[in-house]
């Protein structure tokens, strides 16, 4: 048997905003529908996921007038020189703006798929890939979960459903809560994912004092401590680990 090996990050983007103090949601209000300022973040983002097999982005830009009219995840995926990469767009505010999660790899894909995610208000989803690695089949899902307690209990209700028969799988994004909530529960219960070994504060990022955003793997895969890592200048930091998970023997070459 041989161990494949494989870095994962997940990051809010919040479309290339700049955002590193409370006052600036106020004073940079206008940065959420124009463009100006989001070219140099969006290349320090694409520089972090350089250094990484596997990325999820959350609030990535599809295309609107925020963005420049830029498919954000596309342009990471090019400055990063990621060869795969997809996206799923949701929410969109007129020509203004239109949220999207993303997914960056340098592993083809065997399939992917997009669900969206019940909720109150509509516009959150997830975006799952999977991969075969070596005659093992790994469920890579990647979330933006709602601000609500009872909206986010349905869907992490439907999320459970979804990757109920899954058996390498990694779920990853904001969720809006700690991986210690009890509408989290759920998803342990009727999953093989597990809370993570340790946790880590991710909002806001200039001063982190809450655990939002995760990167949960089943108990089957080898994960290392989460850590975090600036995503430019988002009001989220992003989370990185890295995970092994047991594959077969290459076929060795005939003599």
């Amino acid at each position: 048997m041989a161990t494949h090996r494989l870095r994962l990050l997940s990051c809010n983007i919040q479309a290339g905003n700049s955002t590193q103090r409370y006052r600036d949601y106020v004073s940079r209000s206008w940065s959420h529908v124009l463009p100006a300022g989001k070219r140099d973040n969006i290349a320090a983002i694409a520089q972090l996921c350089s250094a990484f097999d596997v990325v999820g982005l959350q609030e990535s830009d599809a295309g609107s007038l925020r963005s420049g009219f830029t498919n954000q995840t596309h342009r990471i995926a090019e400055l990063a020189g990621f060869p795969y990469w997809s996206h799923q767009p949701n929410r969109r505010v007129g020509s203004f703006a239109h949220s999207a999660n993303g997914l960056l790899s340098r592993e083809r894909p065997a399939e992917v798929l997009d669900y969206a995610l019940p909720g109150r208000v509509g516009g959150r989803g997830v975006l799952i890939a999977q991969f075969d690695l070596g005659g093992e089949r790994l469920t890579v899902g990647i979330a933006h979960l709602s601000l609500g307690v009872r909206s986010r209990g349905v869907q992490l209700d439907f999320l459970a459903d979804v990757l109920a028969d899954a058996q390498h799988v990694v779920l990853m994004g904001d969720f809006n809560c700690g991986s210690d909530a009890p509408e989290m529960q759920r998803l342990y219960k009727h999953t093989r994912l597990r809370p993570p070994a340790s946790f880590v504060a991710t909002f806001p990022s200039w001063k982190p004092m809450r655990a939002l955003d995760h990167i949960l793997c089943s108990e089957d895969l080898l994960a290392d401590p989460p850590r975090v890592l600036p995503a430019g200048r988002s009001d989220h930091l992003g989370i990185a680990l890295g995970i092994s998970i047991t594959v077969a023997d290459a076929p060795q070459p005939s003599a």
